[in-house]
């Protein structure tokens, strides 16, 4: 006997049906925002009760989080993944790929990350951005040790890289002079000139 659509299958592994209450939070949320989204619209386009929801989830702050949390695995898998094309102990070209594929990855999912960072509700704290400037952190230290630049304060150093591109990329629209195909080689230039001060 097989199943029919309209017969979904009453129990699934928490996995997944988190990640499609998730998917489906994410849709609404950048259909309609944060504020405009409630729990029944979630349930709803998941085709669970709110029960199910509310087993997972102790409030709608929560799979905004969760959602927050999902986006930057993603960004830094992506980033990650591009450095480590690169030969191993090549720090200038890591710091490369690094600004390439954070250009490119951001504009990606532009949208996305502008409802989730951009608006609606945001607990205390930022351990995303950490999780970004830690992995800089390392691609700095990486540098250093490979004598391809010196830097006498690493934390800042690593700020104004991302603060740096996180801002390049949200002007990137009203440019004339960049796209985001250009935008990750023009940082990389300008972030090695100051690595290399």
């Amino acid at each position: 006997m097989t199943q029919s659509a309209e017969h979904k299958p009453r129990f699934k592994p928490a996995d997944v049906r988190i990640n499609e209450l998730m998917d489906a939070a994410e849709s609404l949320f950048l259909e309609k925002g944060f504020d405009a989204t409630t729990v029944s619209d979630i349930v709803a386009r998941a085709g669970v009760a709110k029960g199910t929801y509310y087993h997972y989830f102790a409030a709608k702050p929560d799979i905004y989080e969760a959602l927050r949390h999902r986006y930057m695995d993603w960004f830094l898998s992506q980033t990650q993944q591009a450095m480590d094309a690169c030969a191993a102990g090549d720090a200038d070209a890591r710091l490369a790929a690094w600004c390439d594929r954070s250009v490119t990855a951001y504009t990606e999912k532009q949208e996305l990350h502008d409802v989730l960072f951009h608006q609606g509700f945001h607990q205390q704290g930022n351990d995303h951005e950490n999780a970004v400037l830690n992995q800089l952190l390392a691609l700095i230290a990486e540098g250093e040790k490979h004598s391809h630049w010196r830097v006498a304060h690493p934390d800042i150093t690593a700020m104004i890289i991302y603060h740096g591109m996180h801002a390049a990329v949200d002007t990137l629209p009203q440019s004339g002079q960049y796209t985001a195909q250009t935008l990750g080689g023009v940082l990389y230039e300008q972030f090695l000139r100051f690595l290399k001060a």
